[in-house]
């Protein structure tokens, strides 16, 4: 493992220990300047080996959107999946939104 690999995936666990993230959500955190600003491919490296169980951020995200404002359910699955949302999977998303509802 690279120093950039581990130092990303440090964050990363830090990440998703404390908020709740997609895979892709988190590789973007991690790869933007605006973010970590890592390599994508230690971003990647990062997202692929963090101990988190996907469907459970999806969960927690959908929990907290739940907590603070008004969805539909269809509305809340489009959240969680929109590319310019939280970028969870469609099954992450309907899996979630199952849970919560």
């Amino acid at each position: 493992m690279t120093s950039g690999q581990e130092n990303a995936l440090e964050a990363g666990q830090n990440y998703v220990d404390i908020m709740a993230f997609s895979k892709a959500g988190l590789i973007q955190q991690l790869s933007s300047p605006a973010g970590d600003d890592y390599s994508k491919a230690d971003a990647t490296f990062a997202a692929n080996n963090v101990d988190a169980d996907w469907n459970a951020e999806a969960v927690e995200a959908a929990e907290n959107y739940l907590d603070t404002m008004s969805f539909s359910k269809q509305g809340l699955i489009e959240q969680l999946s929109s590319p310019a949302g939280d970028k969870f999977t469609k099954e992450q998303a309907t899996h979630a939104a199952n849970q919560v509802y």
